[in-house]
């Protein structure tokens, strides 16, 4: 549908009753003149009412040479998505804008907002049906390769997404009257910046550094460089440090249920993950302590967590950060620190991602990778952005992904990939429906609370036959 000019800066706007009436691109022509600040006015109406609205909005605007009586224009034409700048021109160059708007993204955003959002029937519009092929256009819009990382104001942002994380966790230690922290710490991404916004709350809510109680459970597959890493990172925080090895208690344990150590199954990995939980449980009954969870949002989407064990905790502060999102934050925490503090998260960031459950080689180097056994995690993350994000179908998302990743890898990986991803995703939301509390800092969430409603027994079948048939 389509508004006239002045329209777009009305209080109430005729693209508001539009897209009411089932409009999900406005178009406008316009002629609005340039002074001082207009031009980054224009733009934040435009990305404003395209957001409001949830429509593609595009804005044609007098050119450059039109007038020169009393005003001046420029010929600022732009493209907005759902809040999106897709397109602008450059001021006084006049010319052809193209953009690409994704109509199904913003139906199914829509969707999303039944509770805001509704349509209304109206005789005043009359409805033109068309179809068009849609095989034989070639996309060039380009798709960012980390979507859950900020890319524009990117520092604000990312404290943004650190400061929700600490409130939230404060808010909850403030309303159990807690004044002790225990955070299990291997030298891992995800329990160092669990460590990091435990550090932030505490200073919010004034207490002393010293009851967050850090602690670090060496177990078999334990390496060296991670273990240093750890060690460095509490010391220099200035928070409590506890280590307390559990290969003699889970050895134990094994005899106890009759299991071989040798075998080095999922009993063998588990036990290790379950006996750690165990630890920081009683502990914090011990101390009077919370005990902060550190598994993040890729590891719930793929369910690589061990059910009752880094699955659980008293609050989850990565539960909605995806990985990619996770090694981000810890590097952008690292320039805040003197040297040593800022080259030990450096140094994590740079680490294998591993639940080290399995013994290290004979070397001491990591033996178990995440990424050879699940697949890498910016592939995982952005599979993830846009089935849940966005709600595409497998086909739309494959092909995104071939597009965003074109040159790295190639269509047959990332078909295995994302077959995997669709496998794992239905197969383990039994441990999203039990997941426990945590703060919503991030776009997507799986709190059976909040967001996210899914029967753990649903079937898969229909979006795998869709990608096999490519």
């Amino acid at each position: 549908a389509a508004e006239i000019c002045e329209d777009l800066w009305a209080p109430i706007s005729p693209s508001l009753f539009h897209v009411q009436a089932g409009a999900n691109i406005i178009v406008n022509l316009s002629c609005s003149d340039e002074f001082d600040d207009k031009a980054e006015c224009r733009r934040t109406l435009l990305k404003m009412q395209s957001k409001k609205l949830v429509c593609g909005y595009v804005y044609s605007n007098s050119g450059e040479g039109e007038s020169s009586t009393d005003m001046t224009f420029s010929g600022h034409n732009l493209i907005c998505e759902n809040g999106e700048l897709l397109s602008e021109s450059k001021l006084y160059e006049n010319g052809l804008l193209f953009g690409e708007i994704d109509c199904e993204l913003v139906e199914n955003e829509r969707r999303k907002r039944a509770g805001s959002y509704y349509l209304q029937k109206s005789d005043e519009y009359r409805i033109c049906k068309f179809a068009s092929d849609a095989s034989t256009v070639s996309v060039e819009r380009t798709f960012s390769k980390t979507p859950f990382i900020p890319e524009s104001d990117i520092e604000r942002r990312s404290e943004a997404i650190l400061t929700f994380q600490a409130r939230g966790l404060s808010r909850r230690l403030k309303h159990i009257d807690c004044r002790t922290a225990i955070v299990g710490v291997s030298g891992g991404l995800d329990s160092t910046l669990a460590l990091l916004v435990a550090c932030r709350a505490f200073e919010l809510l004034k207490l002393s550094k010293k009851n967050i109680i850090a602690v670090s459970m060496p177990g078999f597959g334990t390496s060296e460089k991670t273990s240093s890493n750890a060690a460095t990172l509490i010391k220099s925080l200035g928070v409590s440090q506890r280590i307390i090895p559990i290969s003699d208690s889970v050895t134990t344990h094994f005899c106890d249920i009759g299991h071989d150590k040798e075998n080095k199954d999922v009993t063998y990995e588990n036990a290790q993950a379950r006996m750690r939980t165990l630890i920081l449980m009683d502990l914090a009954n011990e101390l009077n302590g919370l005990v902060i969870g550190t598994g993040d949002l890729s590891e719930l989407a793929l369910g690589w967590c061990t059910y009752n064990g880094d699955h659980m905790s008293s609050y989850a502060v990565n539960a909605t950060i995806p990985k990619t999102l996770v090694k981000h934050l810890v590097r952008f925490e690292a320039e805040k620190f003197d040297d040593e503090t800022r080259l030990a998260l450096l140094s994590i960031s740079d680490t294998e991602v591993s639940p080290e459950l399995i013994p290290p080689t004979e070397d001491g180097e990591i033996s178990q990778k995440t990424e050879n056994i699940v697949g890498p995690y910016v592939l995982h993350d952005f599979f993830l952005y846009q089935i849940i994000r966005h709600g595409f179908a497998p086909k739309k998302v494959y092909a995104l992904t071939c597009n965003a990743f074109k040159g790295e890898y190639d269509s047959g990986t990332i078909k295995k990939w994302l077959l995997l991803f669709y496998k794992r995703f239905f197969a383990q939301q039994f441990k999203r429906s039990c997941m426990p509390d945590g703060v919503k800092a991030c776009c997507v969430s799986f709190s059976p609370r909040g967001d996210w409603r899914m029967p753990s027994d649903a079937v898969v079948s229909v979006w795998l036959d869709e990608l096999k048939n490519l």
